[in-house]
């Protein structure tokens, strides 16, 4: 492991991008004379449980995407995309806020973000731009069917949005500023796509450039709801599972993988929907396209299922960014590390709009441009507390990690947990914790994590103490109840 490399906050320090993302935009970057009018629009794509492991792209030879395959080969992949804090509700907040989840407070689904929040929506909002939402929302907090006022859509004007539904065929959602509920029709994520479409179209041409935000539900379970076009893709085919799903598991994990992909395959059909209209309506070139996913999902790897655990099936997401008016049209690889809180200033930087001191994330536009060094030295991954399908009765725990190019450590609240050698065991099936000829590293990446949880303030401690502290009401199993 290099000792010379600076932490992200350093980083952002040293460098002073996190407050001078201007100088990286625009003309400077690209020696084009840009006007403001020209700003880039913004289309974010994500998914809902979608693991960095299950692309064409990727490797994965199983898995139908040829969509996504397509635009792999126009865009930046990131080969080291990390959810720092792999569930839904605070990977969303960290998304919209670029702050983690201590300082914005959601580390547990179902509680609201600050109204008051500086958000992403509302700087490009704030910039001139038309502003779009369609799909999953979940950081209002009260109740996952109930409508949402405009004061609580984080500087979203077009609104199409419930709380969270995994009902993916009787999908509600509320329009705009009606409050009658309605549903999808069909499929959500089809009825979604178009709308996603319709809007595209309908903005195309206009004097002021858009960010469009589309969040699906799937690939998240129930595994057996995708059309059945998706399903029959699969029905007979051999699935080869990962190394480090037991034996008992593998019957159980075959039939969800297959409904899992049939999911991803359908996904990956409106992401070719989504590529035409654009390339129809001529805005390509000067278009920032991102498809990510909230986080993975453990498909009984480890023996175990859904999120929030600190595993790669769990921890790394998809990531691709297609810009051809900065970076061209010939895909690349990018081994920068990228978690979810970089995500707001770098796209922020990269539409020449300034960005919040509020921001704990890194810029990483500079590095993506060839103008900066990469001296990311490792992504914070999370638990502040165990909660909903990881609550304690089913071995939820607190930890704190780090994710590095190579190395995954994590401590809980008893001390060192995992480490593993990524390179080496690409399946985390050797936990090097207590090896003699680990303690080496297993040293320097402790200091690492020491000096991340120093620089966010962060005691760790156990999770009520957090609980308490944000005045959160939940179960004796610590999670906060909803209402459907």
């Amino acid at each position: 492991m290099e000792m010379d490399l600076i932490t992200r906050r350093q980083f952002i320090k040293k460098t002073g991008l996190a407050t001078g993302a201007l100088l990286f935009s625009g003309s400077l970057m690209s020696g084009k004379k840009y006007k403001k009018e020209k700003r880039p629009n913004v289309i974010f794509v994500f998914a809902d449980q979608w693991r960095a492991q299950d692309t064409g792209f990727g490797g994965n030879k199983d898995v139908y995407t040829p969509n996504l395959d397509l635009l792999a080969k126009e865009s930046l992949t990131f080969n080291n995309a990390v959810s720092c804090m792999p569930v839904s509700t605070p990977y969303r907040a960290s998304l919209l806020t670029g702050q983690y989840a201590q300082t914005h407070g959601l580390f547990v689904n179902d509680v609201q973000l600050n109204p008051e929040a500086k958000s992403i929506g509302k700087e490009y909002k704030a910039a001139g731009y038309n502003t779009a939402y369609i799909g999953k929302w979940h950081i209002n907090g009260n109740g996952r069917s109930n409508y949402i006022a405009p004061e609580y859509r984080q500087g979203f004007d077009y609104f199409k949005v419930l709380e969270c539904t995994h009902d993916y065929n009787n999908s509600p959602y509320y329009d705009n500023n009606d409050t009658t509920k309605k549903i999808w029709e069909g499929y959500d994520v089809f009825a979604q796509t178009k709308d996603a479409q319709q809007y595209i179209t309908d903005h195309a041409n206009d004097d002021k450039p858009f960010l469009l935000f589309l969040s699906w539900g799937p690939p998240h379970n129930p595994y057996e709801s995708a059309p059945q076009k998706y399903k029959d893709l699969y029905a007979n085919k051999d699935i080869a599972l990962r190394p480090n799903v037991p034996e008992k598991n593998k019957e159980t994990a075959i039939k969800d993988i297959k409904g899992y992909y049939a999911h991803i395959s359908a996904l990956d059909e409106c992401i070719g929907w989504l590529q035409e209209t654009i390339k129809e309506k001529g805005i390509e070139e000067n278009t920032i396209f991102v498809f990510t996913s909230d986080h993975g999902d453990m498909l009984y790897s480890q023996g175990q299922v859904r999120k929030q655990k600190p595993y790669d099936e769990s921890i790394m997401v998809p990531l691709l960014l297609k810009y051809p008016d900065r970076f061209g049209k010939k895909g690349r690889i990018v081994d920068t590390l990228v978690n979810v809180v970089d995500i707001m200033p770098t796209l922020l930087s990269m539409s020449g709009l300034p960005i919040p001191k509020s921001v704990e994330g890194c810029n990483l536009y500079p590095i993506l441009m060839g103008k900066q060094k990469d001296n990311i030295e490792g992504a914070l991954i999370e638990c502040i507390t165990p909660f909903g399908e990881w609550e304690r009765r089913s071995g939820g725990r607190e930890y704190r990690g780090v994710r590095t190019k190579r190395y995954t450590y994590v401590k809980d609240l008893n001390g060192p947990w995992l480490l593993f050698d990524n390179i080496t065991d690409p399946y985390q099936m050797q936990n090097l914790v207590d090896e003699p000829s680990a303690q080496k590293v297993k040293s320097e990446l402790d200091g690492l994590l020491t000096k991340l949880l120093i620089q966010k303030k962060d005691e760790f401690l156990p999770g009520e103490e957090y609980i308490k502290k944000w005045g959160y009401t939940v179960n004796k199993w610590g999670t906060v109840e909803y209402t459907p």
